[in-house]
Formats: structure tokens, C-alpha cells, sequence
């Protein structure tokens, strides 16, 4: 195959960047169907929270195909092992139709699982354990993994709590002999991705997520958290998906003020994007190619496409 052949487009970037945008125009313009890599989009019901911009994707026969959004429920816990699988599952269909996978997210974690095959045990959640890890301090809780599993600590996003405590059941599991480790070397596909990241200056990201806010709250963000509580999804799961489901669900238990939990959410979100552009120069240092788009400009990330030769794999 030329060294220049590619079978999958991937798209990452910070929130707010306006990754699916690109991932759709790029799917449109080189026969691709998008693969969504976001940890929380995974779930059904969750749709103004986690960004899902359906209309995004066109409707009717127009519409681009997507996969891997709302396929789990909000009270299952979706694992790493389980996007990998599904993921892999998915770019070999699309292929299968001659189609290229665009693989769009934020979820640098998700990303970098799929590209580099990471090899990961099938642990079940412990939800007893989960709830007592998630009761201690960060710093606590990353020293606690370190000591258990230094190589796993060096690729866990120790950016995420909830992570770290996912990474630490992993490492408790297969320091008891309960862990039978995942082959993915027999499942993982041979891919040649081209990686385009979307980035902004800071100021002016940090704009986008403010007006992004706005009017997710506009449009009935509270009302959906109110809805999936209603439901019978509880707080401390709310907890653990983060960012506009913890602040919200704060409000709405009383322990906040409207305004008080907008400032805080927006802080918060802000330090997201930060963590997750962090994220990505990482994957640079660890091997992993990165085209860089200034503001999600189409018409630089089409040409970039252009001088590669999209070949879908078997």
C-alpha cells in the first residue's frame, strides 16, 4: 500500500471547536460515515449535555450516517474495553460498505485506545468500590495507582477522577489474578489514520463555550437533567458523567444558585478544553501525527484530505 494511502480520518479537537461540523463536511466530501469518540454521547437520553448535535449530521436520505450515539443506558457504566470493541466493530462495517470512517471526538482517551490498540481487561464495575474511591482526594487517589500499577498510571487521563478510580479497579483485579487481559492484537484492524485537530486561540474558544452555554441552557439542559432524575438515574451517577450533570444536578438538589452554578460550569468547562488540547499535543509526543486546523477551517482540513489516498480496508 503507498505510504501515503489512509483508510480512516480522524477529527479531535477541544470542546466547542466545532469538531462534528468538520467530521460531517469531510464525510460528505470523501464518502465517509462518522464514529463518534466521546465518552458521554454513548449514552441515550443525553443529548443537549453532552453535544450531540444530531441536526448536525443532515436528516432524510441526506443524512450522514453515525454511530456509536445512544447506545447505552444512563444507569450502565460504558467502558473503555467496551468503546474499543464496539469502535473497531464499527470502522469494519464501514468499511464493508467501501465507506471511509471519520472518527470525531473529544474524548482523547477514547481516540488514542482505538489508534494504538490498547491492550485492556474485561473488569466488571464494582459500584461498591467505585463509590469509596470516588469519596477520596485526587492526589490521593493517583499515588494509589502509581503504587499498583506504574505502567497503567502512565497511560490513564489522570485528568478525570472517575478514570483514575476506573483504572485503580483494573489494577486491584489483576493484582488478585481476576483479570483475563483482552487480545485486541486479534481484533485490532491495520489502521492508517490521518488525524486532523481543530484548534482556536484561547480567548476566542473560551468565548464559544460561554455562548455554548447559553444556549444549551436556552433549549432545556436543566430540563433534561430533571427528566433523566426523574427517570430514576441517581446523583451520585450524575456525579461521575460530570461537567453540565454534576452542576446541574447540584442546582436542582438546592445546593447551588442558578447563576452560581452557570459561573461554576462555565469554569469548569473551560478547564475541560484545557485539559483535552493537553491531551492531544500528548498524543503528538506519543507517536501520533497531527494536522492541526486553525478554527475548524473546512476548506484547509478537505485539503489536507486531498493529499492522501483514501483507501477503505477490508
Amino acid at each position: 500500500m503507498d505510504s501515503r494511502s489512509r483508510n480512516i480520518i480522524v477529527v479531535c479537537g477541544p470542546t466547542a471547536s466545532g469538531k462534528t461540523r468538520l467530521a460531517v463536511a469531510l464525510a460528505r466530501a470523501f464518502g465517509g460515515e462518522i464514529i463518534s469518540a466521546d465518552s458521554r454521547q454513548v449514552y441515550r437520553g443525553m443529548d443537549i449535555g453532552t453535544g450531540k448535535d444530531l441536526d448536525e449530521y443532515g436528516s432524510g436520505d441526506d443524512a450522514v450516517p453515525h454511530h456509536l450515539i445512544d447506545i447505552a443506558d444512563p444507569a450502565e457504566i460504558y467502558t473503555l474495553y467496551q468503546y474499543q470493541r464496539d469502535c473497531y466493530a464499527a470502522i469494519r462495517s464501514v468499511w464493508s460498505r467501501q465507506k471511509i470512517p471519520v472518527l470525531c471526538g473529544g474524548t482523547g482517551l477514547y481516540i488514542e485506545a482505538v489508534l494504538k490498540g490498547y491492550r485492556m481487561p474485561a473488569v466488571a464495575e464494582d459500584t461498591q468500590l467505585r463509590e469509596t474511591l470516588m469519596a477520596e482526594e485526587k492526589d490521593t487517589l493517583e499515588q494509589r495507582l502509581k503504587a499498583l500499577d506504574p505502567r497503567l498510571y502512565e497511560r490513564t487521563d489522570r485528568s478525570s477522577k472517575k478514570r483514575i478510580a476506573r483504572a485503580i479497579e483494573v489494577a486491584m483485579h489483576a493484582e488478585k489474578g481476576a483479570v483475563h487481559e483482552q487480545k485486541s492484537c486479534a481484533i485490532t484492524p491495520m489502521l492508517l489514520p490521518l488525524v486532523i485537530g481543530v484548534r482556536w486561540p484561547r480567548e476566542e474558544l473560551v468565548r464559544r463555550i460561554d455562548e455554548r452555554l447559553e444556549q444549551r441552557l436556552e433549549h432545556g439542559m436543566v430540563d433534561e437533567v430533571r427528566r433523566l432524575l426523574a427517570q430514576g438515574v441517581s446523583g451520585k451517577r450524575f456525579a461521575l458523567f460530570g461537567m453540565e450533570y454534576k452542576h446541574i444536578a447540584r442546582f436542582l438538589d438546592g445546593e447551588t444558585g442558578y447563576e452560581q452554578m452557570k459561573q461554576e460550569l462555565k469554569t469548569a468547562i473551560h478547564r475541560l478544553a484545557k485539559r483535552q488540547m493537553t491531551w492531544f499535543r500528548g498524543m503528538e509526543r506519543r507517536g501520533i501525527e497531527v494536522q492541526w486546523v486553525e478554527r475548524g477551517d473546512a476548506a484547509m482540513a478537505a485539503g489536507i484530505v486531498r493529499h492522501y489516498q483514501l483507501l477503505p480496508s477490508t
